[in-house]
């Protein structure tokens, strides 16, 4: 069984132009910053280096998101903040969903993504032609995951369309320090559960997953950069790792988030480029 080389974040701002980050696991997680981030942010100014965060979070608009992160001490301006909520314009100019009804589980800032999309934000309790699972927290999770349930159910039994939209599919986040928390693909899992058990012989509907691992936000890196010369920083195998080896990037393992560092040799998963275990 081969090893993973381990790197230092000196080593990865001396080698590649672009250094792309995620966000939770990596440099913060729910109540703070994790060791190392801020004075890894300033050295990559100082240092002229390109970067961007590629967060599947779609709770926060980026400049919510950048100042979250300010007052957690790590300055990373808003432009350089990629977000699988950016993701829903495209998605829904290409799916014919602008205009549509959208019923969204999240907090305000997933709303706010949908209608910059163009989508009509509506009430659970509410007719609705859309499913967007922007967060797992925002709202009241059980009435509303029953309500759009029933919703779903209706519209299906009635023979009408129904689109289903997930920006973010990681199914875990690190919450804090040692601890983790279920996220919006873990909630879109259960709702194509719950639909299976009504139509166990229908194959859809299913959610569009969008963020990490899909190749947009790393096409999105790449125009803005203007360089394929970037390395992917990450906590997660099956988005981080994987996304950035589909689209052709080095990827670089952090072991201090979600991945357990015995797991990653394991056979059939993603395999990074590089191991660190520390910023």
């Amino acid at each position: 069984m081969h090893t993973v080389e381990e790197i230092r974040f000196e080593q990865l701002i001396e080698r590649y132009e672009v250094l792309l980050l995620d966000a939770y696991g990596v440099l913060v997680h729910s109540s703070g910053a994790l060791p190392g981030a801020a004075r890894r942010m300033d050295e990559l100014r100082r240092a002229g280096k390109e970067f961007f965060i590629l967060t599947n979070d779609a709770s926060k608009l980026p400049e919510a998101a950048a100042e979250r992160y300010r007052r957690y001490g790590v300055a990373v301006p808003a432009e350089r903040i990629i977000t699988s909520g950016m993701l829903l314009a495209h998605h829904f100019a290409a799916h014919g969903l602008v205009g549509k009804r959208c019923v969204v589980l999240g907090p305000p800032g997933s709303a706010r993504y949908v209608e910059r999309a163009g989508g009509v934000v509506v009430g659970a309790d509410q007719p609705f032609e859309v499913v967007v699972i922007g967060d797992e927290a925002g709202f009241p999770f059980f009435d509303t995951v029953d309500a759009v349930l029933t919703g779903l159910y209706r519209r299906l039994d009635a023979g009408e369309p129904v689109a289903l939209v997930l920006p973010n599919p990681d199914l875990v986040y690190p919450k804090d320090s040692g601890a983790f928390g279920l996220t919006s693909g873990a909630v879109a899992l259960m709702l194509e559960a719950a639909l299976q058990v009504r139509y166990p012989q229908r194959k859809d509907p299913r959610f569009a997953r969008l963020g990490k691992p899909q190749r947009a936000m790393f096409e999105e890196a790449l125009r803005r950069s203007g360089s394929r010369d970037m390395v992917m920083v990450g906590d997660q195998l099956e988005t981080d790792i994987q996304g950035a080896n589909a689209f052709g990037l080095d990827s670089v393992l952090f072991t201090g988030g979600l991945t357990h560092p015995d797991l990653v040799l394991d056979h059939g998963r993603p395999r990074p480029t590089f191991r660190l275990h520390a910023l």
